[in-house]
């Protein structure tokens, strides 16, 4: 299985901590130059940091900015012109309310945060991508894309639309050395939920059977993933082994999705 990926540059927006940094780190360990991106200089070097301890002679880049505003995307451009391999992985929940409280400005915050990012990001890189005939394009979405939950709708939503914009970027890649999917995490502890499980002063085991009951009850591993679980699927999508797969939304959700397919 080849996962080698030496001489080819990989961005990972959203990076300095959670799923995007255990996918930079997993890179990294592959062999990749890494641009590691978030909005501080302080988190992007302390990202930059753990990388390396992790994994000595790591080849780096930081870029500070804000991936979710166009300001923010066109400093990362000039930072990185070019690029091999594109993880999508900014975005999160931006708001916990009722359907009927969310105002239009939660909505907007939603979807430039999770839609308008990664379309940037890929329109911009795409086209090398193209015209060098090799390239990796990962859409980091959620199992919340396909069944919305009722305590955050705007999150499923844009990420429903997260996985329809991964599908249909793919559509366009015919006949070519670039790929484009879509990953689907489900419940993972990362900085979100671990920051709930700390302010519940609950066990993880204690807090998980709660979670489990109440919010994702057809979940089949009634445990929340690890970012490296998640990290483990990203990484494999962007190496040559994953030449095969296109176009695909690949489920890291631990069953929560009631489907086969």
């Amino acid at each position: 299985m080849d996962m080698d990926l030496t001489g080819k540059t990989a961005l990972v927006t959203g990076s300095t901590a959670g799923i995007g940094h255990a996918a930079a780190l997993g890179l990294a360990r592959q062999g990749a130059s890494v641009v590691v991106n978030g909005r501080t200089q302080e988190r992007v070097d302390a990202a930059m940091a753990a990388i390396h301890a992790a994994v000595p002679g790591a080849r780096l880049q930081g870029v500070a900015a804000d991936g979710t505003t166009a300001e923010g995307a066109a400093k990362v451009f000039a930072a990185v012109p070019e690029i091999d391999v594109l993880v999508n992985n900014l975005g999160g929940v931006s708001t916990v309310k009722p359907f009927a409280e969310l105002d239009d400005a939660d909505w907007q915050r939603s979807w430039d945060r999770n839609v308008m990012s990664a379309m940037r990001f890929t329109r911009h890189y795409l086209p090398g991508m193209r015209a060098r005939d090799w390239g990796r394009v990962v859409f980091v979405a959620s199992e919340s894309g396909v069944q919305i939950p009722v305590e955050f709708v705007d999150y499923g939503v844009v990420k429903a639309a997260v996985i329809a914009l991964a599908r249909g970027v793919a559509e366009g890649l015919t006949n070519c050395g670039v790929t484009a999917n879509a990953v689907l995490p489900g419940p993972t502890l990362a900085e979100g939920f671990s920051r709930r499980l700390t302010e519940s002063g609950q066990t993880e085991a204690e807090f998980a059977k709660g979670f489990f009951a109440d919010r994702r009850p057809t979940s089949l591993l009634k445990r929340f993933t690890s970012v490296d679980e998640v990290a483990s699927m990203i990484v494999y999508l962007c190496t040559p082994a994953a030449s095969g797969t296109h176009g695909a939304a690949l489920r890291v959700d631990g069953g929560v999705i009631k489907s086969a397919f």
